[in-house]
């Protein structure tokens, strides 16, 4: 399928199917255990129903939004996500120009396999550096001066993972970064030629922003990286990043509304609300259900951005009426970037552009701030 002939985003997650080893789609489109939050997340969001408001003028609509101290010209963000030369040779570059051509913020990973400097040098437009709280404090100092002497404008701490999800497709595949020389895993890879080829003859996939990774061996820095996620970490580190950084600072994977409340008091901007994309803890809430409850205690004192589950452009108007300030997708344009690079990401961004501009203009919404809680219920 030509990238452009895609009208969906399932058909660019078929195109990627296609494109890559099983191992490395598994990856992607996979969740923890039976995979049962990961399936939640997006039925859920099928469960909210739109209503709309008649005989409004929706001549011109206004899809403009800020979240995070960025102008965005959509509501809706790339969410960071790791490793993403994997899937394709170009990775952080090709989704950061074409979040940056749409005029939307790009989100970096601190397990992204390219450099803040060169992700910069790749869109113009608002950069988000998402992190941990590594044991090593020196090197959480040194990234984070690294990300905004090269532009970035604000970061984005996860929380909900102080320990990685049991991702079963993963064990099953026999999944490792790097891959191992495996047979199993070798079958796999020479069935799809194009991906190997180019993956082979690229620079080698490295956490390239982690200190010294770029000199040392692959399978001693995924190791190193491993050794340093702080699993103590707690309230006052937050709250000692947030000084850090000095900007706009968002805390990801928050579910419960006393913890989005204590994110706000300990100085974050913004509270993104996240489960992971149903790769963390299996059988938790969807996202979706648990957004009212966040926006009611935040009450207007931070941003909420929303992810998980967010295939279409109807899922992003439905959390913006619950009270989200944004939304963050994933999967959704990390299909597009296993299919066909920054071409792939950019028809992603279109995709959902466009169903978010068609779906403003039949609840009668001409602008975000036109979107209200009145505009969805529950079937």
């Amino acid at each position: 399928m030509k990238i452009s002939r895609a009208v969906n985003i399932e058909d660019l997650r078929i195109a990627a199917k296609r494109a890559l080893p099983r191992m490395v789609f598994d990856y992607i489109d996979g969740g923890a255990d039976d995979e049962i939050t990961l399936r939640k997340n997006t039925e859920r969001l099928r469960a909210h129903e739109l209503i709309w408001d008649c005989l409004v003028d929706v001549t011109k609509i206004d899809t403009r939004t800020k979240v995070m101290g960025s102008e965005l010209a959509l509501p809706f963000v790339l969410s960071p996500t790791a490793l993403q030369r994997m899937f394709h040779v170009d990775g952080e570059k090709a989704a950061a120009a074409a979040a940056g051509k749409a005029g939307i913020a790009y989100g970096l990973s601190t397990l992204g396999t390219t450099t803040v400097e060169d992700v910069a040098k790749a869109t113009p437009g608002p950069k988000w550096y998402q992190i941990y709280v590594w044991k090593d404090h020196g090197l959480v100092r040194e990234i984070l001066a690294r990300a905004k002497a090269a532009g970035f404008t604000g970061a984005v701490l996860t929380v909900d993972l102080p320990v990685a999800g049991h991702r079963e497709r993963d064990t099953r595949n026999q999944f490792s970064i790097p891959p191992s020389m495996k047979p199993y895993i070798v079958w796999q890879a020479i069935q799809k030629p194009r991906w190997l080829y180019r993956t082979l003859t690229s620079p080698k996939m490295v956490p390239a922003n982690f200190p010294g990774a770029a000199e040392g061996d692959p399978r001693s820095i995924s190791q190193q990286v491993a050794a340093q996620y702080d699993q103590s970490v707690t309230w006052k580190d937050a709250a000692w990043m947030i000084d850090a950084w000095g900007g706009p600072f968002a805390i990801k994977g928050v579910a419960h509304a006393d913890d989005a409340r204590r994110a706000l008091d300990i100085g974050a901007s913004c509270v993104w609300v996240s489960n992971h994309g149903g790769r963390q803890l299996e059988t938790c809430p969807a996202t979706i259900d648990v957004l009212p409850e966040i926006v009611d205690a935040v009450g207007g004192r931070g941003e909420i951005v929303f992810d998980s589950g967010v295939r279409r452009g109807t899922d992003i108007v439905k959390a913006l009426a619950l009270g989200a300030t944004a939304v963050a997708v994933g999967r959704a344009y990390l299909y597009g970037l296993a299919a066909g690079g920054e071409a792939g990401v950019s028809r992603a961004i279109q995709i959902l552009a466009d169903d978010v501009r068609r779906t403003m203009a039949l609840i009668g919404a001409k602008d975000i701030a036109s979107i209200a809680r009145r505009h969805v219920r529950m079937r």
